[in-house]
This record gives structure tokens, C-alpha cells and sequence, in this order.
């Protein structure tokens, strides 16, 4: 069986390669072609094909299980229209037992799944996130039309809003706006810096403008009386360290796709995102839906074996083909429907990110199992209800 093992291999890691490369240069084309408008004195050609570039790790990382999906069906389809799935099956190889092979050789991919989950997307993302920086002057990713906003408490048991315009290449950021509470959500101080710079859990902010609102402003207004002292103080300060929780890390965290970040870097900015009491739904379900992506090339290998495994008397090679394609795009779909679903349903997260991967195996186990036993089904129909035997 090892010999039959390394030859279904050889023929699935060829057709999955050449559909993955297919894939690839169609979508990077369609992108390069959608990008051409922009291209301009700033954003030069050179730095279109560089982000282009920069983009095809998250491009295969996306593909990849449609890839091997249609790649499975494709050189299945062809052992079968040879002949050569007939000759495993005469020899003794049950359909259960073809399918532990074919979950073998997916081990390999899954691994270089988890490795281009893990390594390679994370750095080519903030790469590419700092080419738009450089090139654009924009950043892609959750970004309102008034910047970035973040929450965290301060040490007195009050809160601090952070809002930057803009972040840079290098990490540091540009027009820090601060808004400081004390206990009770009373606005105390609001500070506005040019410029502010990351070092060793602080945040440096140079060219400061401070506005002090006294305690009892509020009183003072609602008075409808001169006060007698300015209910605000605006001072200049060159500069001003600020202990706080936000890194450059955390800060390329709230940029980037939860699915993009490796493990790591979204456990801690769960964790952040908890500590500030911000909701963190959306990134524990990306969190499941991560650890699960290896496994969603097990659930393609699935479901491409029945289709694959399907024998037909003249060709049907386009066939199985452009069912995959179906199979491949209802899936991608229905991750998506159930992503969406339960987030505004508050589902469990683990239910949102498996719900459709064991669904999908589930059935591909129930068809391949109809067809594995479907004469001796037959037998037993026939047997229970001779009325409905065909006639000679």
C-alpha cells in the first residue's frame, strides 16, 4: 500500500500545484488590473508589483483549500477514468480505506498550512500594511474616517481614550488625541501631540497641548454666573511620556485581519482587548477559526473523495471538476453565512468556525458511505420489498 500511497500523492500534490498556480495568477492578475488606476508620481508601477508581491501569501493562504479541493477531484478523476481506482478497489482496497490514504498525504499540506498561517502571512500582511503606509499614506484594515480609537484605564481607576490620525512605516504614530476620566466618566484632561514614539511600554509624545477642565466646570456653567476661576488651562509641553498597554505590535493588531495574525500576536491582543473590557468576539472567533484552518484542508480531501471516487462510463473528468468548483464555493460561502450569523446570533465561537467544517465532513463521510455499500443497500431493498424489484 505504500507504493499505491505515493503514487495517489504524486498525482494529487501535481494537480493541486498546477490549480494553486492557476488560481494564483488569475486572481494577482485581476488585482494588478484593478490597481493600474492608481498608479501615479507617488505610487509608481515598481511599488504595484511589490505589494502585488507582498500579497500572494494571503492569497495562497485563501486558495489553498479550494486548490487542493479541485486539484483532489481532478487527479481522482483521472485514476478513475483510467481505471486505476477500479484496479485499488479489485485488490482489496475498501473506500474507507482509499480515503485514511488520502487524509495521509494531506498531513504534509497541513503542516505547510500551518507554518504559512503561522510565519509567512503575518509577516507578508504588516509588510504589506507598511508598503501602504509608505506608498499610499493610508493603511488597509479597521481604520474610521477619524483614525484609530483605543480604551484603557490609568492607574487612578479612570479612563483613557486614545485616538491616533495616522500610523507610520516605522510604527510610530502621528495626531495623538487623548481623552482622560476620572472615576464616574468625568473628562478631566484632553491633550492633543504631533507626533508620538513606542519605547519600552511608554508612549513619548512630543509637541504637546494640554487642556486642563477643572473639577468643577460643569458647576460653574450650570451656575449661569462668571466663574471665578477659568472652568479650563491650556498648557504647551515639548514632551510627555505616557505609561500604556498599546504597542506597535497591538497597534498593526487593530489594522490587520484577525485571521491574519499568528497565534501569538492574537492571543495577546485577546487579551488586551479583555483587560480593557472591548469586546473580543470577533477575534476569538477568528482565534477558532485559525486553529481550525489545517483541518479544513482534511474536510476538502473529504469531500473530493466521493466526487473523485465516482466512476463513469465516458469522461466526466469537466464534470467532477465543475462540481468541486460548486462544492468549493458553496463551502467558502456557507463559512462566511455562519461567520456572519453567529456573531450577530452570539453563537459559541467554536460552533461559528467548526459548525461548517463538520457539517461538510459529515456529508461527504454519508455520501461516501452510500456509495460504498450501496449494492449490498440494494440487496437489502430488494429483499425486504421484492415488489419493487425491475423487471428482467
Amino acid at each position: 500500500m505504500r507504493t499505491a500511497r505515493r503514487y495517489l500523492a504524486r498525482e494529487i500534490y501535481r494537480s493541486c500545484t498546477v490549480v494553486l498556480l492557476a488560481l494564483l495568477g488569475l486572481f494577482t492578475f485581476f488585482a494588478l488590473v484593478d490597481d493600474l488606476d492608481n498608479v501615479g508620481d507617488k505610487f509608481s508601477m515598481l511599488a504595484l508589483l511589490y505589494m502585488q508581491a507582498l500579497a500572494l501569501p494571503t492569497r495562497l493562504y485563501d486558495l489553498l483549500p479550494i486548490g487542493l479541493l479541485i486539484g483532489a477531484i481532478l487527479a481522482l478523476a483521472g485514476l478513475a477514468q483510467r481505471n486505476e481506482l477500479v484496479i485499488l478497489r479489485v485488490s482489496g482496497v475498501s473506500g474507507m480505506r482509499l480515503l485514511r490514504m488520502l487524509w495521509l498525504i494531506t498531513l504534509p499540506l497541513m503542516i505547510g498550512a500551518t507554518l504559512l498561517s503561522e510565519f509567512v502571512t503575518p509577516v507578508a500582511e504588516i509588510k504589506s500594511g507598511e508598503a501602504s503606509l509608505l506608498f499610499r499614506g493610508k493603511a488597509s484594515g479597521t481604520r474610521m474616517d477619524s483614525g484609530y480609537w483605543f480604551k484603557e484605564p490609568t492607574r487612578d481607576g479612570g479612563t483613557r481614550i486614545i485616538n491616533i490620525a495616522r500610523l507610520l512605516a516605522d510604527g510610530n504614530v502621528e495626531g495623538v488625541t487623548l481623552y482622560e476620566f476620572k472615576p464616574g466618566l468625568q473628562l478631566t484632561t484632553l491633550s492633543k501631540a504631533a507626533t508620538g514614539t513606542f519605547t519600552r511600554d511608554k508612549l513619548v509624545l512630543q509637541d504637546v497641548v494640554e487642556t486642563h477642565i477643572d473639577a468643577r466646570a460643569a458647576q460653574a456653567l450650570a451656575d449661569a454666573k462668571p466663574p471665578r476661576t477659568p472652568p479650563a488651562r491650556v498648557a504647551k509641553v515639548p514632551q510627555r511620556e505616557l505609561d500604556t498597554t498599546l504597542s506597535p505590535e497591538r497597534l498593526l493588531a487593530r489594522v490587520l485581519t484577525p485571521e491574519r495574525m499568528s497565534l501569538g500576536t492574537l492571543l495577546d491582543y485577546i487579551d488586551y482587548l479583555h483587560h480593557n473590557q472591548l469586546d473580543a468576539s470577533r477575534q476569538v472567533v477568528a482565534l477558532w477559526r485559525k486553529v481550525s484552518y489545517p483541518f479544513t484542508l482534511l474536510v476538502m480531501i473529504t469531500i473530493a473523495a466521493p466526487i473523485g471516487f465516482m466512476q463513469t462510463r465516458r469522461g466526466g473528468v469537466g464534470a467532477k471538476v465543475f462540481i468541486g468548483i460548486l462544492l468549493g464555493v458553496g463551502f467558502f460561502m456557507l463559512n462566511q453565512l455562519a461567520l456572519n450569523v453567529g456573531m450577530l446570533s452570539r453563537w459559541p465561537p467554536w460552533l461559528t468556525a467548526l459548525g461548517p467544517n463538520v457539517g461538510a465532513v459529515l456529508a461527504a463521510l454519508g455520501a461516501l458511505s452510500l456509495m460504498e455499500y450501496r449494492h449490498a443497500t440494494a440487496r437489502f431493498a430488494q429483499a425486504r420489498w421484492p415488489w419493487r424489484r425491475s423487471p428482467a
